[in-house]
C-alpha cells in the first residue's frame, strides 16, 4: 500500500521591496560592470548618505512627526563634497538649522567625510612616493566611471597646493616639537644639499634606542654659524644641554667648533668612515686598499689602548712618501676611536662609529626628492627635508645594542667628570 504524500503549496511570489530599497539595488547593479571596488564605492557613497539622514533625525526628529521639544528642524540640502580615493566627489547634503533661530548645526557625518585633511596627506604621500603633480589622477583608485567624470581636486595646480600645504605643517611641527622630555644619549648631525641650498639636519638617539628627527636648517654650507643656529634652536625647545652626550659628526671643524659652544659636555665621535674615505682620497689607486683594510682593523680593536698605536703605526708608514695622507690620518685621531675609549659594545659600537644613522635619513629624503626639477628657493628644500625626515622617523627602528645604551649613559658621565677634573686642575 502506497502511502501518499504532498508538498506543502509553495508561494512563488517574489517579495516585495521598498521602493527605496530597489531604487538602491538598481544603483549598484549599474556599478558591477566596472569591478567590485567601483561597486563598493556606490554602496558606500549610499551608506553614507543614510548616515547623513540618521544624523539629521537625531537632530530634528522623525520627519513629519510635530515634536514641541525638538532642538533643530530640517533646513533642506544643498550641494555639498566629500573625500573619496584621493579626490573630492560632489553629493547632496543635508542641512539642519536651530530651532531656535540661532543658526545652522554641522551633520556630524557630514563634517567626518567631507574633511580634507586626508586628501591633503594622500597627496603628500604619493608626492613623495615619486609620483609627480601632472601625473597624481593616474595614481588614484579606480571608483567607476560615474563618479570619476564628476570629481574634483586632482588638478596640477590643486594637487601642488595640498602638498605645500601639508610640507609647510610636516616643517611647523618638526621645528616646534618639545625637547624637554628627551633623555638624548647620542646626537648626529649632518649636511645634506638640495641645488644651492644646504640643509644641516640632527638625529637624536634616546636613552631607550630610539631615533628621532630633530631639526634641521638652511644655510649656504656647514659653516659654523649655520650648525650654531640649529644647536641653539635645540636649546630653545627644551633640549638638555648640560647633560653629557654623544655627538657624531663626520669630521667638520665647523661642526666641532658650534657642538663645543653649544652643549656643556659634549664627547666627540667622529665619523670613522669619512676618515678613512679622506685618508684614501689621498693616496694613489694602488695604496687605498690595503691602507683602508689598515685602519678598519685598527678601529675595530679591543679597546683605544690598542687601536690608537696601530693608527699611528699607519701614519708612521706614510709619512715619508705621503704626508698629506699622514696628516689627514693624525689629525682628530683621538676623536675618531671615542666609542673605544668609552668601552661600548660592539653591537652599539656598529650604529654609533660612523653617521650611518642620520645618513640613511638624508638619503630617504633625497629619493623622495629626486624628481624635483627646479628649487625655487631655501624654504622649499626646508619643506622638502623636513617632509622626507619625518617619513624617515616612521620606518625609525630602535639602534642594535640599545641595551647598552644605560652603560653608555654612565661612560659618558665619567667622561665628563674627568675632563671638569682636569680643568681644575689646570686652572
Amino acid at each position: 500500500m502506497k502511502k501518499s504524500s504532498q508538498n506543502p503549496s509553495v508561494d512563488a511570489t517574489p517579495p516585495v521591496l521598498p521602493e527605496q530599497v530597489n531604487v538602491a539595488m538598481t544603483e549598484i547593479a549599474e556599478n558591477m560592470h566596472e569591478g567590485l571596488l567601483a561597486l563598493a564605492v556606490g554602496a558606500g557613497l549610499q551608506v553614507m548618505q543614510a548616515l547623513m539622514d540618521a544624523d539629521v533625525t537625531m537632530l530634528a526628529g522623525p520627519k513629519g512627526r510635530h515634536d514641541a521639544e525638538r532642538t533643530a528642524v530640517r533646513h533642506g540640502r544643498e550641494r555639498g563634497s566629500v573625500t573619496l580615493g584621493g579626490r573630492r566627489v560632489p553629493v547632496t547634503r543635508p542641512r539642519v538649522r536651530a530651532a531656535d533661530g540661532s543658526g545652522e548645526l554641522p551633520v556630524p557625518s557630514y563634517e567626518l567625510f567631507t574633511s580634507t585633511e586626508v586628501l591633503g596627506h594622500m597627496a603628500m604621500e604619493k608626492m613623495l612616493a615619486g609620483l609627480s603633480t601632472r601625473r597624481y589622477p593616474v595614481g588614484l583608485e579606480p571608483v567607476g566611471d560615474k563618479v570619476t567624470e564628476t570629481a574634483f581636486a586632482t588638478s596640477k595646480s590643486a594637487v601642488s597646493r595640498k602638498f605645500v600645504a601639508m610640507t609647510e605643517t610636516a616643517l611647523t611641527d618638526l621645528l616646534a616639537a618639545d625637547l624637554s622630555g628627551l633623555d638624548l644619549v647620542a646626537i648626529m648631525i649632518d649636511g645634506v644639499h638640495f641645488a644651492d641650498t644646504c640643509c644641516v639636519v640632527a638625529l637624536g638617539i634616546d636613552s631607550g634606542g630610539a631615533k628621532h628627527p630633530l631639526a634641521l636648517v638652511d644655510g649656504g654650507t656647514e659653516n659654523a654659524t649655520t650648525v650654531t643656529a640649529l644647536l641653539t634652536g635645540l636649546r630653545e625647545r627644551g633640549l638638555d644641554v648640560t647633560r653629557p652626550v654623544l655627538v657624531g659628526i663626520d669630521g667638520s671643524a665647523a661642526l666641532r667648533k658650534a657642538v663645543v659652544e653649544v652643549f656643556d659636555h659634549p664627547v666627540i665621535q667622529r665619523c670613522q668612515l669619512h676618515k678613512i674615505r679622506n685618508v684614501k682620497d689621498r693616496l694613489p689607486q694602488k695604496l687605498r686598499t690595503t691602507v683602508g683594510r689598515k685602519m678598519t682593523d685598527a678601529y675595530h680593536a679591543d679597546s683605544a689602548v690598542e687601536a690608537e698605536p696601530a693608527l699611528e703605526a699607519i701614519a708612521r708608514d706614510l709619512e715619508r712618501t705621503y704626508p698629506g695622507a699622514a696628516a689627514s690620518l693624525r689629525e682628530g685621531m683621538a676623536e675618531t676611536v671615542t666609542v673605544l675609549r668609552l668601552g661600548v659594545p660592539p653591537t652599539l659600537a656598529r650604529t654609533l662609529r660612523s653617521t650611518n644613522a642620520i645618513e640613511s635619513m638624508i638619503s630617504i629624503c633625497r629619493d623622495h626628492a629626486r624628481n624635483v626639477k627646479r628649487w625655487r628657493d631655501a624654504q622649499m628644500a626646508l619643506r622638502w627635508c623636513a617632509a622626507g625626515m619625518v617619513e624617515a622617523g616612521k620606518k625609525f627602528r630602535r639602534v642594535n645594542g640599545y641595551l647598552h645604551l644605560p652603560a653608555l649613559r654612565a661612560a659618558l658621565d665619567q667622561e665628563a667628570a674627568i675632563v671638569h677634573t682636569d680643568r681644575v686642575s689646570a686652572a
